[in-house]
C-alpha cells in the first residue's frame, strides 16, 4: 500500500450534510486534502456560506453550499439534483447531519421530538442513498458513510430516542451493504463516542460526564472532530475497497470496556 499522496479521490465527487461544524466539517476538509470536490449542505444559510467560503480555501475549486434539511424529502432531492447540475457525478455520500431534540426518559418524549429524530437520523439517510442510487451511484458505484454513534450498539441515560435511531441507522447500514454491494456500492458506518462538537455541547460541558468519560473511557479524554473525519476518509477511500456493512467505533474503546 502506498503511502497517502493528496490527491487519493481527485476527480472524485462527495456530497457530506450537516457539513458546517465539527464531524461534517472535518470530514469535507478531509475530502478537500485528498483532491476531493465537496459539496456542503446545512439548514442554516449563513452558517452553510461561512464553512463554503473556508473550505473553499483549502482547495482550488470552490465548495458548493446547498441550503437543506436532512429529514425532507424534498430536499434530498433537489440537494443531490444541484450536486449533478454543478458536478454531473456524486461518488461519495457522507450522511452526518443528525438532531436529539429530547434529552431525558424515553417514555417522556413528546410525539413531535420521537418523529423529529427519527425523520433526521434514519429516514433521512435512506431516502438521500436513495436518491444517489438513482441518479449515480445504481449506474457507477460509490461509497456512503453514515455517522452513527455507540449509544446505537449499547443504552445510554438520558439519550434512548437519539440513541434507538442510530441502532436503526446501523441496521440500515448493513441492510443496504447487502443490496447495494451488486451495484459497486459500498455501505458503511462511524460509531463515535462524545465528541468535542456544538452538538454535544450538553454532554460535554456537563461536570458528571467529565468524570465518567476519564474514569471509564480507555484513553480518558472526549474525541475530536477531526479523528472521527480520519476514519470516514479511510472508508470512503480505495483503501477500504473490501469493507462494507462495517459499524466502526470510534470512542477511544469505551466500548469494549464493562458498558456505557
Amino acid at each position: 500500500m502506498t503511502p497517502a499522496t493528496g490527491v487519493e479521490l481527485k476527480d472524485r465527487v462527495a456530497l457530506v450534510t450537516g457539513a458546517t461544524r465539527g464531524i461534517g466539517y472535518e470530514t469535507a476538509r478531509a475530502l478537500i486534502s485528498q483532491g476531493c470536490r465537496v459539496a456542503i449542505s446545512a439548514r442554516r444559510e449563513a452558517e452553510l456560506a461561512e464553512a463554503a467560503a473556508s473550505l473553499g480555501e483549502l482547495g482550488r475549486q470552490a465548495v458548493l453550499p446547498v441550503r437543506a434539511h436532512a429529514g425532507v424529502l424534498e430536499d434530498s432531492v433537489r440537494l443531490v439534483g444541484e450536486v449533478m447540475e454543478v458536478y454531473g457525478r456524486l461518488d461519495i455520500l457522507i450522511n452526518n447531519a443528525a438532531a436529539n431534540p429530547h434529552f431525558g426518559m424515553t417514555l417522556d418524549v413528546e410525539p413531535g421530538a420521537w418523529d423529529k429524530t427519527f425523520e433526521v437520523n434514519l429516514r433521512g439517510p435512506l431516502f438521500l442513498i436513495r436518491e444517489a442510487h438513482r441518479v449515480w451511484m445504481g449506474e457507477h458505484g460509490g461509497a456512503i458513510v453514515n455517522v452513527s454513534s455507540v449509544g446505537g450498539a449499547s443504552p445510554t441515560p438520558g439519550l434512548g430516542v437519539y440513541d434507538i435511531t442510530k441502532a436503526a441507522l446501523n441496521m440500515l447500514t448493513k441492510q443496504l451493504a447487502m443490496e447495494l454491494g451488486q451495484d459497486r456500492i459500498r455501505v458503511n458506518a462511524v460509531a463515535p463516542g462524545v465528541v468535542r462538537t456544538a452538538f454535544a455541547a450538553p454532554l460535554v460541558s456537563n461536570p458528571a460526564i467529565q468524570q465518567a468519560t476519564v474514569e471509564r473511557n480507555p484513553l480518558g479524554r472526549f474525541a475530536e472532530p477531526h479523528e472521527v473525519a480520519e476514519v470516514i476518509l479511510f472508508l470512503v477511500s480505495d483503501r477500504a475497497s473490501y469493507i462494507n456493512g462495517a459499524v466502526i467505533a470510534v470512542d477511544g474503546g469505551l466500548s469494549s470496556g464493562p458498558g456505557l
